[in-house]
């Protein structure tokens, strides 16, 4: 097709513009340059499916580049890292047969247990608190979430032998080491006697949905997201929301990429941030399938153009007259905090877990107190 339209739509092409998904394409399959797997363009791209969703004829961008990511790496094409790499090393570390402390914050907030139903996946949020000291934002959100599920009265699984999801190495052309992953995962999974695992990361939630199937065929267990889980649940439980100091205040909501676009989830997060009540929700004027990306992806290839981005989005978030940014993705926050930190906006950025437990009527009782019979129907 040459109608452009993945071009046009992309964001890194309006900061960018000599990248060009569709000159990328037309390289790659027309005029069979070879040179392209040793081009630049191929890690500027954000796999944010901007593109992929608007095409007239569903081209699958992302997963083009993905693809062709992985011959870069043969040819020693490698990305730039983010924070020197810290990331992709504790990732890899996850192959190896390594102890970890992966719970120990949730004895202190919470209830869960060895084996069960319901698998709470947390994925590397407690990582990226340790490497990366931005207020311990990624795993404050995965603290509110065993929290709302245990005032719920469910008491979930959690696991010190659980490694990286994979999502970061898959995107980044590195199949081997997401095959790996993918498998410690899965059979872990599988010795829990879970039926159902749960992910609060949209990243974590996309990765076991649609790509760990594809490596490792059909998985022994439901995928669920927990902004579904919550907005199903919420209503028929005895946890009710109240203002605080948030009444009359106005927020306004960032569509992660991966649970957005790629997944498809968009009335969920909205829902629940409705039911806390006196609070104001304004949309951003590029929402749903057509949000803005959060600049960057897979710990790679920060640059000047992922900043400008993380600012327009900043920028559109305080047009709403919002004082809170609620997002639903742990990256999204950790990638929008360090952006502010170089501007004069005001805008607070908010995990969607914390800012609905802080808007929990508190009680007393059963409804503080997890019941390990709790069953969650599908």
């Amino acid at each position: 097709m040459e109608c452009g339209v993945c071009t046009g739509s992309c964001p890194v092409s309006r900061v960018i513009p000599t990248f060009s998904p569709r000159q990328m394409i037309k390289r790659a399959l027309m005029d069979k340059d070879d040179t392209i797997l040793h081009s630049r363009e191929l890690w500027a791209c954000l796999t944010c499916a901007r593109c992929s969703v608007r095409c007239p004829v569903g081209i699958d961008f992302p997963e083009f580049a993905r693809v062709y990511r992985e011959g870069a790496r043969k040819e020693g094409n490698l990305p730039q890292l983010s924070h020197q790499g810290t990331l992709q090393a504790i990732m890899t570390l996850q192959t190896k047969n390594i102890k970890q402390q992966r719970t120990a914050w949730a004895s202190e907030v919470g209830k869960f247990k060895a084996s069960g139903d319901l698998f709470f996946f947390v994925g590397c949020a407690p990582y990226f608190d340790a490497a990366l000291k931005f207020g311990n934002a990624a795993l404050e959100a995965a603290k509110s979430v065993l929290q709302l599920l245990n005032r719920m009265g469910i008491e979930p699984v959690m696991s010190d032998n659980e490694r990286c999801c994979g999502h970061d190495a898959f995107w980044s052309g590195d199949e081997e080491t997401f095959r790996v992953l993918a498998s410690k995962n899965v059979a872990l999974i599988r010795a829990t006697g879970a039926k159902k695992v749960l992910f609060h990361c949209p990243e974590g939630y996309t990765t076991f949905k649609d790509h760990v199937p594809r490596v490792l065929g059909d998985l022994p267990f439901e995928v669920l997201h927990v902004t579904e889980l919550l907005a199903r649940e919420i209503p028929k439980s005895r946890v009710k929301f109240v203002a605080h100091g948030s009444k009359g205040a106005t927020v306004t909501y960032q569509d992660p990429c991966r649970l957005g676009r790629k997944a498809g989830i968009y009335d969920a997060p909205r829902d629940l941030l409705k039911l806390v009540p006196d609070v104001h929700f304004e949309e951003m004027g590029r929402c749903r399938e057509n949000a803005q990306c959060c600049g960057t992806s897979a710990w790679i290839e920060c640059s000047s153009a992922s900043k400008a981005l993380q600012v327009e989005r900043l920028e559109e978030a305080r047009e709403t007259g919002a004082t809170k940014l609620i997002t639903a993705c742990p990256k999204c926050q950790i990638h929008f905090n360090c952006a502010k930190s170089n501007t004069d906006l005001t805008v607070e950025i908010e995990d969607i877990y914390s800012f609905l437990l802080d808007h929990v009527v508190k009680t007393t009782g059963s409804m503080q107190t997890a019941s390990p019979g709790r069953r969650i129907d599908s």
